[in-house]
């Protein structure tokens, strides 16, 4: 997605998010027609209909598919770690990338089951970014492009883009991006990620507090506040959710780490969200409370927190079957069923 390169990064970011598609609402009102003549009481597969109607209003279409949905996982390292918010060295990134190609993770497995695409992308990973407690995470440069990067693997012609994330010490990084967004206490935002026992819980919580501090009078614009205190799959994700906006390709988004990305999104205009749905709740850190602030009801709560889109491949395979239901149940009609009166 090519840039008009106006006098600064950012700007073109700014001016692509104010040009995006709005939701379909004849493609919403031929799903609905088509609903009523279905074999079913009015209502009855509840969040099975809306969803469908979401898809046609994405895909700008009163026939929606989901024929090529995709998962991608993007993957950064964070330079935060050195200040011991997780119990794992950074290489433990890139041989997660490896266990990924190789088909071992728990997405491989979800991906096959349920006939999802899959796709990792390596963002700089020999490259950890800024300590964020005193220093950028990133140049505007760097994040505009991180971003572009992003949204370039939204192609292919997918019709549904599942999010996900990989890397150490990203949670300390979403967490540092609520709390700069919505105030409040450090240690409300902050989990346990993978498993921090209670002195590394604390350091997560001063380094959440210090970079917040730290990058304090700059973080009123939400784009700043995603290059001090974000990383690279953080910026990456966000350019990718506004790519698929911009293709009417409908998002479905993961748990903690992939709503920060969301979140920044959000804070510029609401409505460049109206193209995702929460694929679940994550048990991580505040979860609930992000997708509460970004009006999303998350899909499912099976109290998972692993990331690399597993709750959100999860969703995929109810958004597939809701869709099966629309498309492939009989009419009143064709199955000479007596409607109601």
């Amino acid at each position: 997605m090519a840039f008009a390169g106006t006098a600064l990064p950012f700007d073109d970011i700014r001016e692509l998010a104010r040009g995006m598609p709005a939701l379909d609402a004849s493609a919403v009102a031929g799903v609905k027609q088509r609903d009523g003549q279905l074999t079913k009481p009015p209502g009855s597969l509840g969040r099975l209909e809306t969803i469908v109607e979401w898809l046609a209003g994405v895909q700008a279409t009163p026939s929606p598919t989901v024929s090529r949905p995709l998962v991608a996982i993007f993957a950064g390292n964070h330079g935060v770690v050195a200040r011991g918010v997780s119990p794992y060295p950074q290489e433990v990134t890139r041989q997660m990338l490896e266990n990924f190609a190789a088909g071992g993770a728990a997405i491989n497995q979800i991906c096959s089951t349920f006939d999802i695409g899959l796709k990792v992308f390596d963002l700089a990973l020999d490259i950890p970014t800024g300590d964020i407690t005193c220093e950028a995470a990133l140049d505007e440069k760097a994040c505009a492009a991180t971003m572009a990067f992003g949204m370039e693997a939204v192609s292919g012609g997918i019709d549904l883009l599942a999010l996900g994330e990989m890397g150490i010490g990203n949670t300390t990084i979403a967490a540092a991006i609520y709390h700069a967004l919505y105030g409040g206490e450090a240690a409300h935002w902050v989990g346990r990620g993978t498993g921090v026992d209670d002195a590394g819980l604390a350091r997560k919580i001063a380094a959440v507090s210090a970079a917040v501090e730290f990058h304090r009078s700059h973080l009123k614009d939400p784009l700043e506040v995603l290059r001090r205190l974000g990383g690279r799959e953080i910026a990456a994700m966000a350019g990718a959710i506004l790519a698929a906006r911009s293709q009417r390709v409908p998002v479905v988004l993961d748990g903690y780490v992939v709503c920060a990305a969301a979140a920044i999104l959000h804070a510029m205009d609401p409505a460049l969200l109206d193209h995702c749905i929460a694929g679940h709740v994550s048990a991580e850190g505040a979860h609930g409370d992000v997708l509460a602030r970004l009006s999303k009801k998350p899909l499912l709560d099976l109290d998972m927190r692993l990331g690399e889109a597993s709750g959100a491949a999860l969703a995929v395979s109810l958004i597939k079957a809701a869709l099966a239901c629309h498309t492939g149940m009989a009419t009143f009609a064709q199955a000479g069923v007596t409607d109601k009166a």
